[in-house]
């Protein structure tokens, strides 16, 4: 099948504001900003998210919190709210999100994907509502979006799928969305040779819709904001961006990234054509409506997730 969607340019010059989403949780929210800082450069607004979900270095308890595990967020709706600097869980807590909302002096989106595809999509509308906004961007931090589920490095597929799955729902509502990947395989799951094999197929398919890189001013501000908002995976970009180069290890020793220049880049993509032509997971989880169905859904297709691990580690470290 091969897609002919509207250019990048046309998209971008069509908009007026754009909500953009860091979609693995955690540090993507760092990412985003990056894209953000893009759009801004073509004169468009744009408002910051992410997901409830940090990783277990920072929040020990499996998964994504839901707004009952939450304390001083504005809610849009049960599945979307505003996080401040003082957004934080009942056990303390503070979101990526929060920090970011410190650092920028603005509020920035939480996503809970606990209602699985069918709450994210409702949530999302809310917000882009609430917003005025007519562009929704995803941005995927290291390219585990482009995952066919078969890949022996994959670890955490369920966000990605969950968010790529609404993303695409919301655009068959005719919201105009945007699919990004920054960082070239900067979180250690997909190789490199993964990822530009997954980019082929895409542009094959008229999916690629071009690619933008960091700059001094973005990697200088990216740089400063890091130092707050904790993150592995945005922070190789920007060490590719001044020189970094050859192999390194990030998640305390256990994956390791490859350094180059291209991990600068950020690949605008198709949202429709990545669903339909290249993600089995996102296709997996199509129809859910609670976290657990989606991972489930993944189960099905012989693919384990980040939740599991994180269960794992969790009943683990509470038998001791």
């Amino acid at each position: 099948m091969n897609f002919s969607p509207q250019s990048l340019e046309d998209q971008i010059k069509s908009s007026a504001r754009a909500l953009v989403i860091g979609v693995g949780g955690g540090g993507d929210v760092v990412g985003a900003l990056a894209v953000g800082r893009f759009l801004e450069f073509c004169d468009v607004e744009f408002i910051l998210g992410g997901l409830s979900w940090e990783r277990s270095v920072i929040d020990p308890l499996p998964g994504p919190r839901m707004l009952s595990e939450v304390e001083n967020v504005r809610v849009l709706h049960p599945y979307a709210w505003m996080a401040n600097p003082q957004s934080q869980t009942h056990t303390g807590v503070f979101f990526a999100e929060s920090k970011m909302a410190a650092a920028l002096g603005q509020e920035i989106l939480l996503v809970d994907i606990n209602g699985g595809v069918k709450g994210a999509v409702e949530g999302l509308e809310i917000a882009l509502k609430e917003f005025e906004a007519d562009l929704l961007v995803g941005l995927d931090v290291g390219g585990d979006s482009l995952a066919q589920g078969g890949e022996p490095g994959l670890r955490s597929p369920l966000a990605d799928a969950i968010m790529l799955a609404a993303f695409a729902e919301i655009e068959r509502r005719r919201h105009r969305t945007l699919w990004g990947v920054f960082g070239y395989g900067s979180d250690g799951e997909l190789t490199v040779d993964e990822i530009e094999l997954a980019l082929n197929k895409l542009a094959a398919a008229g999916a690629l819709l071009g690619a933008w890189s960091l700059t001094r001013k973005v990697a200088a501000e990216l740089e400063e904001v890091i130092k707050t908002v904790p993150t592995e995976a945005s922070a190789i970009p920007v060490q590719c961006f001044h020189g970094a180069w050859g192999e390194s290890k990030i998640r305390s020793g256990q994956r390791s990234v490859k350094l180059t220049p291209l991990t600068a880049l950020t690949f605008f993509l198709s949202t429709t054509a990545l669903y339909e032509t290249l993600s089995r997971p996102a296709q997996a989880v199509r129809g859910s409506a609670t976290l657990e169905e989606a991972n489930d859904a993944l189960h099905a297709i012989g693919i384990n997730t980040e939740l599991d691990l994180e269960r794992e580690r969790y009943r683990t470290t509470q038998s001791r």
